[in-house]
C-alpha cells in the first residue's frame, strides 16, 4: 500500500512566532514542525531570529522543510516582506497561522496607556498586517487557511484588560474576515487555547500551581503547545475544508465549566 501523503503535502504555510520565549516547545514551535511533517515548507517567523534557527534545527533533524525569516509583524513593511519571501522562496502561500502575543496585565484603573497600545498593536495589529499581504498571495493559487490564535482569555475573564480585549478582538476580526473573504476561498478560523503549560509561562508556575489548574479542566490533565498545534494543523489542512469562521477552543473543557482557574493562573 503506498504511503498516505502528509495533509499539508506541496502547500505553503508561515508561522508567525515560530521560536519559543524559552526551553522547551511553545505553540508556535510545535505548529510549524507538526506542519513540516505534514508536508508544508514553512516559513518560520520570528522578532528574535535565533529563536526561529532553534525551530529550523528541530525541522531540518526530522527531515524537513522550512526556512527563517526575522520580522516585527507590528510593521507593515515586515509584514509584506514576510510575504515575499514565502512566496520567493517556496512558489506560493498556503496558509498563514497568526501565532505572535503577549499579555497579561493590571486592570483598566492601573494600566499604563502605551502598554495598553502595546498589547493591541502586538496582539491585533499584527493580524491585521500580516493577512492584508497574505490574502492577495493566497487568491493567486485558489485559496487558503488563515489560523489565528485567541486564548480564553477571550471568552472568559481572567483580570487583565488589555489581553483580554485583545483576545476578545481576535475572535471578532477572525469572523468579519472570514465573511470578507471566504468567497475568494480563503477560510479563516480561530484556535483559542485554555492553560497550557509552555514556555512563556513556565517561569510563572510552581508544581502546585501547575496541578490546580489540571484540576480545573473537565479533562483534569495539562495542556500542551502540540495540543494547540494539532489545532492549527486540523484547520490548516483540507479536513477542515468546510469549516470558517469557528472558534475551536483547546482546553479541555474550561470554557464551558463554572470550575475553571482562569483568575488565579
Amino acid at each position: 500500500m503506498a504511503e498516505r501523503p502528509g495533509r499539508l503535502e506541496g502547500k505553503v504555510a508561515i508561522v508567525t512566532g515560530a521560536g519559543s520565549r524559552g526551553p522547551g516547545v511553545g505553540n508556535g514551535k510545535a505548529t510549524a514542525v507538526l506542519f513540516a511533517r505534514e508536508g508544508a515548507s514553512v516559513l518560520l517567523v520570528d522578532a528574535q531570529i535565533e529563536r526561529a534557527d532553534e525551530t529550523l534545527a528541530m525541522i531540518e533533524a526530522e527531515g524537513g522543510v522550512a526556512s527563517t525569516f526575522q520580522a516585527d509583524v507590528t510593521n507593515e513593511d515586515d509584514c509584506k516582506a514576510m510575504v515575499e519571501a514565502a512566496v520567493e522562496r517556496h512558489g506560493r502561500l498556503d496558509v498563514l497561522d497568526n501565532n505572535v502575543g503577549i499579555g497579561l496585565g493590571p486592570p483598566v484603573t492601573e494600566i499604563d496607556m502605551d502598554e495598553w497600545d502595546r498589547v493591541q498593536n502586538t496582539n491585533v495589529r499584527s493580524m491585521v498586517l500580516t493577512s492584508r499581504h497574505a490574502i492577495p498571495r493566497m487568491i493567486q493559487t485558489g485559496g487558503g487557511s488563515i489560523i489565528n490564535i485567541s486564548s480564553g482569555a477571550g471568552i472568559a475573564a481572567i483580570g487583565a484588560a488589555a489581553y483580554t480585549t485583545s483576545k476578545a478582538a481576535v475572535i471578532g476580526l477572525t469572523i468579519a474576515m472570514a465573511g470578507d473573504h471566504g468567497r475568494q476561498g480563503i477560510r479563516i478560523n480561530c484556535v483559542a487555547p485554555g492553560l497550557v503549560f509552555t514556555p512563556m509561562v513556565a517561569d510563572m508556575m510552581d508544581a502546585d500551581l501547575r496541578q490546580h489548574r489540571r484540576n480545573s479542566t473537565m479533562l483534569g490533565t495539562e495542556g500542551t503547545a502540540w495540543d494547540v498545534g494539532n489545532a492549527a494543523l486540523f484547520l490548516a489542512s483540507e479536513d477542515a475544508r468546510w469549516i470558517t469562521g469557528q472558534v475551536l477552543s483547546v482546553d479541555a473543557g474550561m470554557s464551558v465549566t463554572s470550575r475553571h482557574a482562569y483568575q488565579e493562573w
